[in-house]
């Protein structure tokens, strides 16, 4: 199931049927336009077309081809910074709305496939949060005193972990998570918006945006949609070119599939407590009768700052195979990519420095499934104009200064990839790249992105990120050129994949 030259097979992508869609070929209005077909623009364009509204979703690629087919589809409000943490930043109150929210954007899961017949695979787990270590030992006590101060009794302190290989240490036990199958879920979310007369075009890539009490933006194809309210909803904001990405930091994260005897592992969600931390899952296979698939993910590291990639994979099943003796073939392997707010929590609401009629949801972490639900559930909520609980939690104007350690730490680190300008190239000829690869060659007083086909052609491109200028690198497990300052993404021909990157790498004759 592994495909060649480096290239990766999310498990979701298997046996999917995506409504039909096609790129838009005309000028449109509507009452909301939202750009992004992942879980946090579907669900805000499906709760939207439910009050009414018309709605459009434009998608540079196919439905959920971003990072929502990239996920390991954990649902959990057990969250990785820790309630220890967020606390210090936010406060009791802050943290227990937290928890809420996330637990809420559970349910609204279940209750829109309930509602909208979608078959996803939703089921109820219990969380464990493993220690291995007297000292992980001891934050993990911290932990739950935690989340005793915001009023989370249902979570308790275990003995025993019920995967025993985990840790012979004690772990805590989250009640009440889940888990499901995000692209059959997007799948059905699609279906649903158009059952109800929303439009969603696909392979529509928008290169202009026109804030104002209209907003509009333009594709790739010159053809335009104009909105009364605008919905960023692609990962990390693309209109915004310097505030929001100074709060954010993106890292590659890394999963594999591993064939387990059925009903070897108890099915829960489980992660343990190193940097970067290990998140396990079953996924039932239907279609077997002996074998259910172990997701295991982890390995994260800075985009575009880390060399030979394929280790990660490695260093994954070397994890697995210590830690679940069943494991057996690896069948699925991909890496996606995540962005990490200074402080912990997701930015969403009205886009800084634009009208308020223009919205964000971005900084997911490690809980883009949950985070992009409450998205939708915010989104509404603003542009219907009702009040929400959590506005000023998730609100993108929020001051990074309560964890400003973080935000300094995460700037000086972008900094730093400045260096790149002056360092020599990877090769000095481009005969030096071989078939399938990229490298990085100085050219004067700039750098060139170089990359040879398997028709042994090479391509040479600026290596300059147009968003803020840094040089980008090659990653070897996606093909692609990763900015290793602010996560921007381009294929092997130069192609933006991923924001705030809008524009493509200048094609060098």
């Amino acid at each position: 199931m592994k495909q060649e030259s480096g290239a990766t097979l999310p498990i979701w992508e298997k046996n999917i049927t995506l409504p039909n869609t096609h790129a838009l070929h005309e000028n449109l209005t509507c009452d909301v336009c939202v750009v992004g077909a992942g879980i946090a623009g579907l669900t805000t364009a499906y709760l939207l077309a439910k009050e009414g509204k018309r709605v459009i979703v434009l998608e540079s690629k196919s439905i959920g081809g971003g990072e929502t087919s990239r996920t390991t589809a954990h649902l959990s409000n057990a969250l990785d910074d820790m309630y220890y943490n967020l606390i210090k930043h936010f406060g009791k109150d802050g943290a227990r709305l937290a928890c809420q929210s996330h637990a809420q954007a559970i349910d609204k899961i279940e209750e829109i496939a309930k509602d909208a017949g979608i078959e996803c695979d939703f089921d109820r787990v219990d969380g464990y949060l493993v220690a291995t270590t007297e000292e992980e030992e001891a934050l993990l006590m911290q932990e739950l005193e935690a989340l005793q101060q915001i009023g989370w009794h249902d979570v308790v302190l275990r003995k025993q972990c019920p995967a025993p290989y985990l840790t012979a240490l004690p772990c805590l036990h989250y009640p009440n998570q889940a888990r499901f199958h995000a692209m059959k879920y997007l799948a059905g979310l699609a279906g649903a918006i158009l059952e109800k007369d929303g439009q969603i075009f696909t392979n529509s890539h928008v290169v202009d945006f026109k804030p104002g009490a209209v907003s509009t933006v333009v594709t790739e194809s010159g053809h335009a949609v104009s909105a009364n309210h605008l919905v960023i909803a692609t990962n990390t904001p693309v209109t915004n070119k310097v505030s929001m990405h100074t709060k954010l930091a993106p890292y590659r994260t890394y999963a594999i599939g591993v064939q387990v005897p059925q009903r070897d592992i108890p099915d829960a969600l489980y992660w343990d407590m190193k940097d970067p931390y290990h998140y396990v899952r079953l996924q039932r296979n239907p279609d077997e009768e002996d074998y259910d698939i172990l997701i295991v993910g982890g390995e994260d590291h800075k985009t575009g700052q880390d060399q030979h990639l394929t280790k990660h994979f490695q260093e994954l099943e070397r994890w697995t195979r210590l830690k679940f003796p069943s494991a057996g073939e690896v069948v699925y392997q991909w890496s996606g990519q995540v962005f990490e707010p200074v402080d912990g929590l997701a930015y969403i609401g009205r886009n800084p420095g634009d009208p308020n009629n223009v919205y964000i949801a971005t900084g997911d972490s490690g809980h883009g499934m949950t985070h992009g639900t409450i998205a939708g559930i915010l989104l509404t909520d603003l542009i219907m104009d009702r009040q929400n609980p959590w506005t000023a939690l998730y609100d993108p104007s929020r001051s990074p200064l309560k964890s400003a350690g973080e935000y300094f730490k995460q700037n000086l680190n972008v900094a730093a990839q400045f260096k790149d300008f002056v360092t020599p190239g990877e090769v000095e000829d481009p005969m030096q790249v071989m078939p399938g690869t990229g490298r990085i060659i100085r050219d004067g007083m700039t750098k060139l992105a170089v990359y040879c086909d398997q028709d042994g052609v090479r391509h040479k491109h600026s290596a300059i990120c147009p968003h803020l200028g840094c040089v980008v690198n090659w990653n070897d497990v996606e093909n692609s050129w990763d900015c290793p300052c602010h996560g921007s993404r381009f294929d092997p021909l130069g192609k933006v994949i991923t924001g705030p990157a809008s524009a493509d790498l200048d094609k060098v004759e």
